[in-house]
C-alpha cells in the first residue's frame, strides 16, 4: 500500500514523498481511511507507531476540502490536545511539515510560555490549534479562544492525559465544541476511565489497535557524558576523531543547527553531510548515499528527517542534542544494534537537560550510565528533579577525581536517577499537571 492509495489529497502525497515517506505504517493504514469516511476514532497506537501522521493528514485533508461559510478572520476548525508542551510542539511541527503545500495555518498554546504571543497569534486568526488542556483553559476563561467552529477534535495520548489529572478541563472543554464534530482519540492503552470518555464523548468510533514498531533492542549500550552545553561541539569532534573508522549517525534538533554542526565537524576535518526538512528529495538521498558508501563518515539528522532510514550495521548513534520527547529517543537508537548485530547509543547531556534525561529514564524503565570525561566535567550538576546525575553520585557527596576518556572501559561511574512520577509545573520540561480536583491550570 502507498500513500496515493488511502485517498489523501495530491498537495499532501506530494510533502510526503517530498520528505521520503513512500509507505504507509499499519497504523496510517487502518486509520487514515477511516478518518476520511469521517468516523470517529480510538486508535489503540503508542509513540513510534506513526500515529501523528494518522490523525494529522485526514485532519489537513479534510480541513484543505472546505472553505469556511463565515467571512472575516479564520476560526479555529479543528483541535489537537496532548498532554505536554514537548509533545505540542512536535504535532505542530508536524502539522506545519504536512500541511505546506496547504493554504491552512496552525498554531500551538501551552503552559510555561509567555501568554501575550499566544494571544498575538489567536487574534491572527488560525484553523488550526495544538493545545495543552490547562492553557487552553486559561485562553477560554479569558475569552481569547472560541471553540463553536471546530469540525475535528484530535485527543493524542489520552491515558497519559488523565494519568496528569486532566480529566475536569477535558470534560469543560468538550462541553464548549460542537456535538456535530469528528473525534479521534488516540491512547497507548484502553483502561476503563478511557473507555468511559470515548462512549461520552464519541459516535459509535471505529477502533484500532496497534503495537509500536521501535522497541529497545537489548544489543545497544546506553552511555551518557555530562558537558556544558558550550563545550559539546568540542566533545563530539572528540569523540568523532578517536572513533575515526566508524560511521556515526548524530542527532541534533533543529534544521539550521544540524546545517551548522556538519559544517564544524567538515572544519575539523571529518567528511560530514546534514539531512533535514529544508532539504530537497535529492539532496537528502545524495547525502544517505554518500553515507551510506563511506564518502561521508558522519550523518547529522534532525528526528523527522531521520523517521524511516534504513541503515544497516550503523554502529554508534550520538545524541548531540536529547530529543524533548522521551519516546523519540527510542526512534533514534532504533538505528543501531538492528538483526542481533551489538550498537551504542551515547548521548550528551548539558545541566539544563536534566528533565529530558530523566524522562528518557522513564521511558527506557532503566538508568543510563553516566560518564564524566576528562577535561569536559559541566559547570554544575545535572539534575533530574531532586536527583543529582551529574557524576553518578547523590546530591552533595563530593565527586571521586578520576576521570575517563570517552574511548576507555575502565573507571566509569554510573547515575541512578530516580523514576518517579513528575510533579513538575506546566513551564517545566515534562508538561503541564494538575489536580484532579483543581480543574484551573497553574498561572
Amino acid at each position: 500500500m502507498s500513500f496515493e492509495t488511502l485517498g489523501l489529497a495530491p498537495a499532501l502525497v506530494r510533502v510526503l514523498s517530498e520528505i521520503g515517506y513512500t509507505q504507509p505504517t499499519p497504523i496510517q493504514s487502518e486509520a487514515i481511511p477511516l478518518a476520511l469516511a469521517g468516523h470517529d476514532l480510538l486508535g489503540g497506537a503508542q509513540t513510534g507507531t506513526g500515529k501523528t501522521a494518522a490523525f494529522a493528514l485526514p485532519l489537513l485533508h479534510r480541513l484543505s476540502e472546505s472553505t469556511p461559510a463565515f467571512g472575516g478572520p479564520r476560526r479555529i476548525r479543528a483541535l489537537v490536545l496532548t498532554p505536554t508542551r514537548e509533545l505540542a510542539h512536535q504535532v505542530h511541527e508536524s502539522l506545519r511539515t504536512y500541511g505546506k503545500h496547504l493554504r491552512l495555518n496552525s498554531t500551538v498554546i501551552y503552559g510555561g510560555a509567555g501568554m501575550n504571543p499566544q494571544l498575538d497569534a489567536l487574534r491572527r486568526g488560525v484553523d488550526i490549534l495544538v493545545a495543552t488542556p490547562g492553557r487552553l483553559i486559561d485562553h477560554l476563561e479569558r475569552g481569547s479562544v472560541k471553540l463553536g467552529d471546530v469540525e475535528v477534535l484530535v485527543l493524542d495520548e489520552a491515558d497519559r492525559m488523565l494519568d496528569m489529572g486532566f480529566l475536569p478541563a477535558i470534560k469543560r472543554i468538550l462541553n464548549k465544541l460542537p456535538s456535530t464534530r469528528q473525534t479521534m482519540l488516540f491512547s497507548a492503552t484502553f483502561e476503563e476511565a478511557i473507555k468511559k470518555l470515548a462512549l461520552e464523548f464519541m459516535r459509535n468510533p471505529q477502533q484500532v489497535q496497534v503495537s509500536a514498531q521501535n522497541m529497545v533492542a537489548h544489543t545497544v549500550t546506553h552511555r551518557a557524558h555530562p558537558v556544558d552545553n558550550a563545550r559539546k561541539r568540542d566533545l563530539l569532534i572528540d569523540i568523532l576523531s578517536e572513533r575515526w573508522q566508524e560511521q556515526i549517525l548524530v542527532f541534533g534538533k533543529t534544521k539550521h543547527g544540524c546545517n551548522r554542526l556538519a559544517e564544524q565537524i567538515e572544519k575539523a576535518g571529518i567528511k560530514s553531510v546534514a539531512i533535514h526538512g529544508n532539504k530537497s528529495q535529492s539532496q537528502r538521498l545524495k547525502a544517505l548515499a554518500d553515507f551510506k558508501s563511506g564518502k561521508a563518515r558522519v550523518l547529522v539528522a534532525t528526528d523527522v528527517a531521520a523517521r524511516g532510514l534504513d541503515i544497516p550495521l550503523l554502529p554508534l548513534v550520538i545524541n548531540f542534542d536529547l530529543p524533548m520527547v522521551a519516546e523519540d529517543y527510542v526512534h533514534r537508537i532504533g538505528r543501531t544494534g538492528r538483526a542481533g548485530a551489538s550498537g551504542e547509543a551515547l548521548s550528551l547531556v548539558s545541566p539544563d537537560e536534566g528533565n529530558l534525561l530523566r524522562a528518557i529514564h522513564r521511558v527506557l524503565k532503566a538508568d543510563i550510565e553516566m560518564v564524566e570525561v576528562e577535561g569536559y566535567k559541566p559547570s554544575r550538576a545535572i539534575r533530574m528533579g531532586n536527583d543529582s546525575a551529574s557524576a553518578g553520585r547523590p546530591s552533595g557527596q563530593r565527586p571521586p577525581s578520576k576521570q575517563r576518556r570517552p574511548h576507555a572501559n575502565t573507571g566509569a561511574r554510573h547515575a541512578h536517577a530516580g523514576a518517579k512520577s513528575p510533579s513538575e509545573r506546566g513551564e517545566r520540561s515534562g508538561g503541564e499537571r494538575r489536580s484532579v480536583n483543581a480543574p484551573r491550570s497553574p498561572r
